[in-house]
């Protein structure tokens, strides 16, 4: 289920980030460890998130997601194999938020950019997800909360 979509603008976030570029069906594979990576990375260089973390997709692509995974810092990070400084950059964007566990969000996704066609929203050709509360921090799929965010096309 997907709130009432709204317009916001987001700000621009300094992140930790890793880029990945891998075939759809590898998303539940590569996820878990390059989050895992990601966090080590940050706590190793004795900084603290903050803020969720985040993917943000470049493009749609049936086949193929090309985004990167990330996390808001304070302070820029130092590059440590795959882990890079990065942003989530600000733009105007339309958003929701997701009620329940990942394996939904496809379906949340398609109901979102139903109601923005329904709704004559024009979008970029990127989106992104900030996982506002994940399994890392509840046991309860149904209290599982990810932001949705289509930034708005620009004229």
């Amino acid at each position: 289920m997907i709130e009432t979509p709204r317009t916001v603008d987001s700000p621009k976030r300094e992140a930790a980030v890793i880029h990945l570029t891998i075939p759809r069906a590898e998303i539940r594979h590569v996820m878990g460890p390059s989050y895992k990576e990601l966090m080590d990375a940050v706590a190793a260089q004795g900084i603290t998130p903050s803020g969720p973390w985040f993917s943000h997709h470049f493009r749609m692509d049936p086949a193929t997601f090309d985004f990167e995974i990330g996390v808001p810092v304070p302070k820029p990070v130092k590059t440590v194999g795959r882990v890079k400084p990065g942003d989530l950059p600000a733009a105007k964007v339309i958003r929701t938020v997701y009620h329940g566990g990942y394996e939904g969000l496809p379906a949340a996704w398609g109901e979102f950019d139903a109601w923005i066609k329904t709704n004559g929203v024009a979008v970029s050709g990127e989106l992104w997800e900030i996982y506002t509360v994940g399994p890392e921090t509840t046991k309860d799929p149904a209290a599982i909360r990810t932001e949705l965010s289509r930034p708005l096309a620009t004229t």
